[in-house]
């Protein structure tokens, strides 16, 4: 495994590799690396001649107030993590090589990136689309792999892909949860041990919500109040949102049909944390 620091080294290792008509699989992260990232890996790894993960916490997708500065940062062990998975190559740049003196250039996907976790993280998705382009750029995959997790930022980026003419083909493998039913995520690790069984109401509400669906529910607003009173009773847990949306659009709808995704968002003392789940009707 060799661990690159600087684009130019990226580019030229890159060139070589295509020159050679290898296939490149790509998985950008901010490290931390957990399970959920270990099955990108060995799905990736399975459908490419070389394997590329990027470490990089990005600086331009933190809003005021935001984790940034005590965002989980275990170098040493996401790369051994990537050794272990026989990963290729780790580009793990600095900010400076990333955002250059004077960068003033950024990605915006309007209307998918100001709904849902971008109405209240403003700027979050421009600074993900941003630097996504940025590594796709770089890296020039084949293939770049996705959670399930991330639903919105998956439909962003894919998005960016379509409008921009890229050729790079998103993947987007299942949410990976822990044996209790929690979405694995890299600021788990700030919950305490009773924190993270209140964490179990998120996945809760959306098994709540598949069962009326299942059962011929069909009204948006009343899943959301359903799975708002099952929230709402652990104390620690405030919501942010609670949203069912067109898989494509993020646009709300109001009376379930066809492909849809039930989204939420949820404090658990100061953790904010995502989960989804997508239906068909």
């Amino acid at each position: 495994m060799k661990i690159i620091k600087t684009p130019q080294a990226m580019f030229s290792v890159i060139n070589k590799l295509k020159s050679d008509n290898k296939s490149i699989g790509f998985i950008p992260t901010m490290g931390a690396l957990h399970e959920g990232h270990l099955s990108l890996i060995r799905a990736a790894r399975k459908e490419n001649d070389y394997l590329v993960v990027s470490i990089f916490v990005n600086p331009a997708q933190f809003g005021p107030g935001e984790d940034f500065k005590r965002y989980p940062r275990p170098i040493k062990k996401d790369l051994e993590f990537c050794r272990r998975e026989k990963v290729d190559f780790v580009f793990n740049p600095d900010p400076t090589s990333a955002y250059p003196k004077g960068f003033s250039t950024f990605v915006n996907v309007e209307g998918l990136s100001e709904v849902l976790c971008g109405k209240s993280r403003p700027g979050h998705f421009k600074g993900v689309a941003t630097i996504v382009l940025k590594l796709f750029n770089i890296i020039q995959p084949d293939k770049a792999y996705f959670g399930q997790k991330d639903a919105q930022q998956v439909i962003i980026i894919k998005r960016m892909v379509r409008d921009l003419n890229l050729s790079v083909k998103i993947k987007v493998m299942p949410i990976f949860r822990d044996k209790t039913g929690l979405a694995m995520s890299s600021r788990n690790i700030y919950l305490s041990k009773k924190q993270r069984v209140d964490a179990l109401v998120l996945s809760r509400a959306l098994n709540l919500a598949g069962t009326m669906i299942k059962n011929g529910a069909r009204d948006a607003k009343r899943i959301i109040n359903a799975m708002s009173k099952l929230i709402s009773r652990k104390e620690s847990a405030v919501i942010d949102y609670i949203a069912i949306t067109d898989t494509n659009s993020l646009g709300s709808v109001k009376k379930l049909s066809g492909s849809c995704l039930l989204a939420l968002s949820v404090r658990i003392g100061k953790v904010r944390l995502i989960d989804n789940r997508k239906v068909y009707v």
